[in-house]
């Protein structure tokens, strides 16, 4: 029980970004599995067969979640979470035509949250 309440004091700095880099992926998946046009992104990426992608996509990001908000194999989670991440970037980048800036598009997003969840595997 100790070790359970020590994953959520919120006066580790550590914690923290951990539980962040796992509640960023909710609305994600909830736009997975309940905005239509989610899979848009998947076919002008590529993937084939969208749907699949999409779901299985959205499988790792509740794995993710599970694992990164009240730290459950924390190093391995996240750094399947930076993987999933990489994999995002490039996929963005593949569709914007090289755009950095999230606001037009761009791949910062998900580039600076896979480096934050590269520190948590790192932290452990």
């Amino acid at each position: 029980m100790g070790l359970a309440l020590a994953n959520f004091d919120l006066m580790n700095e550590f914690n923290i970004l951990r539980i962040i880099c796992g509640a960023f992926f909710i609305p994600h998946i909830f736009a997975k599995f309940f905005v239509p046009e989610a899979l848009g992104f998947f076919v002008a990426a590529k993937f084939k067969p969208p749907h699949l992608w999409m779901y299985l996509a959205g499988a790792v990001e509740c794995v993710l979640v599970i694992g990164l908000v009240p730290g459950i194999f924390t190093r391995w989670v996240a750094a399947l979470a930076a993987v999933h991440l990489l994999i995002i970037t490039a996929s963005i980048l593949k569709v914007s035509k090289g755009r950095w800036l999230w606001p037009v598009g761009g791949c910062e997003f998900p580039a600076f949250w896979m480096l934050c969840c590269v520190v948590v595997a790192m932290h452990g």
